[in-house]
């Protein structure tokens, strides 16, 4: 229940700073020179393209080093999730990918933080079963010494009727 609650509250605080013209975000440290926000946003647009990947190939490595430790998550069916149950799904022999691809990424930068929208395409089986899938996604990423993180994400199922056909 306090991840919700703080998930809220993160979303309330983004919603402040896109109201306000996000002006704190546009300010660098007095000792440090400003980051470039193109770069910045290709570097996330890139991670988005890598998580597609890693789900592709079932690669837990990858959301080792890229989800934080207290990562929260919401999956397409309202599953509550940390890193660590994150990576048994995507370890899951359950499910078996064919495709997974992220497209229509449109990032926000803020400071430190950025979000991250997309739409995620898969295909393949589950538990010997055909699916072919489509969601809509929301990343939120901190931005640490070591690289943009992602601290939580918002996971929502299209319905079959709106599938595009790769």
């Amino acid at each position: 229940m306090s991840r919700i609650f703080g998930l809220l509250g993160l979303a309330l605080l983004l919603s402040w700073a896109a109201l306000s013209g996000g002006a704190w975000a546009q300010q660098p440290p007095e000792d440090e020179a400003p980051a470039n926000p193109e770069m910045q946003r290709q570097e996330i647009i890139n991670i988005e393209g890598e998580i597609a990947r890693a789900i592709l190939l079932n690669n837990a490595t990858f959301f080792r080093r890229v989800y934080a430790d207290d990562f929260a998550g919401t999956l397409s069916h309202g599953q509550s999730v940390n890193r660590n149950t994150l990576i048994e799904v995507v370890q899951s022999s359950d499910v078996k990918y064919d495709v997974s691809i992220s497209s229509d990424v449109k990032v926000r930068i803020y400071q430190d933080m950025a979000v991250a929208t997309c739409l995620w395409t898969t295909r393949g089986t589950f538990r010997g079963e055909r699916f072919n899938s489509q969601m809509r996604v929301t990343h939120v990423f901190v931005n640490t010494p070591r690289g943009w993180h992602v601290i939580a994400s918002q996971n929502t199922a299209l319905p079959p009727d709106s599938y595009q056909p790769l």
